[in-house]
């Protein structure tokens, strides 16, 4: 079975999708099975990995996002909506086999009003994606920062949850918070789970993220583990929740990725140093992997 795995702060800004898509794309590159479904109706993740040039045919066609899954008129499932190995060079070819993505257009804020299904939308969404899973190691929701209906796809759908942070307090708060409206989450989707479900997605690990040269990052990282230790005293995080031993350091050579439409690990050697911060991405992955999975 696939680890569903959505990445999600209540505090913005905090450098997600650049570390989710860097570390699918690790992930990948160890020979892994990747499905990325972009939730995030930023559409940041789909305009990177796709391109602009593919993504605004995409978004002007409104055909095969997310979004249109939730038309009955549309009559298209999740399955339609995969690009697979949806990384390409010039001459079209596979640049990271292995690296799905379900995209997303603007088009998906509109999910928040005209939504009118007779299911909510996350049980849609999660029992279209049980379609496809068996065909994936690891499903990366990369969700917005809150717990409206996007969001709440990844967040039913997962059987983890990572929070990616700064060394800050807005962080922290961003943390808490986000556990707080997991537990609303997860009492009003109670009864709409169904057996072979996995449990209820808790928090598994926190990532601390773009780090600053110079930055020292030992107090708020006590400050995370503190209250991370108070949520699994009232086992409101995982047993298993830790902050992860890698830390992933700022570095241009990621906004330069953007730029090209390409993760970190295919711009070349320096890229791929193991002192740099492309080796922080195979790090982390490598610890996502070795992490313990939910029962």
């Amino acid at each position: 079975m696939a680890r569903k795995i959505s990445f999600i702060n209540y505090k913005g800004g905090v450098g997600k999708t650049s570390l989710i898509i860097n570390t699918a794309a690790c992930l990948a590159k160890m020979g892994k099975r990747i499905l990325l479904c972009d939730l995030d109706t930023q559409s940041n993740a789909s305009i990177w990995l796709l391109r602009l040039e593919r993504w605004n045919l995409l978004n002007s066609s409104g055909s095969r996002s997310i979004y249109s899954i939730f038309d009955p008129a549309n009559n298209i499932k999740v399955s339609d909506c995969l690009v697979k190995d949806v990384l390409k060079g010039k001459e079209g070819e596979s640049l990271l086999p292995g690296l799905d993505l379900v995209p997303t257009t603007f088009d998906l804020v509109e999910l928040e009003n005209e939504y009118k299904g007779e299911k909510p939308g996350y049980v849609l969404f999660q029992e279209q994606l049980a379609e496809v899973e068996d065909q994936y190691d690891f499903i990366l929701f990369d969700c917005p920062p809150n717990i409206l209906r996007a969001s709440q796809c990844g967040v039913f759908s997962s059987s983890e949850i990572y929070v990616p942070a700064n060394p800050d307090a807005l962080s922290l708060i961003g943390f808490t918070l986000l556990v707080e409206k997991l537990h609303k989450f997860h009492q009003v989707s109670a009864g709409f789970r169904q057996s072979g479900m996995s449990p209820m997605a808790q928090v598994h690990g926190i990532v601390f993220n773009a780090i600053k040269s110079g930055v020292d990052i030992d107090v708020p990282k006590m400050r995370m583990q503190l209250r991370m230790n108070q949520f699994r005293n009232q086992k409101r995080v995982s047993s298993s929740a830790k902050i992860f031993n890698t830390q992933v350091r700022d570095a241009t050579v990621v906004r330069r990725s953007v730029t090209l439409g390409l993760p970190v690990i295919l711009l070349g050697k320096e890229s791929n140093e193991t002192d740099g911060v492309g080796g922080d991405y195979m790090q982390l992955a490598s610890e996502m992997i070795n992490h313990v999975s939910p029962t």
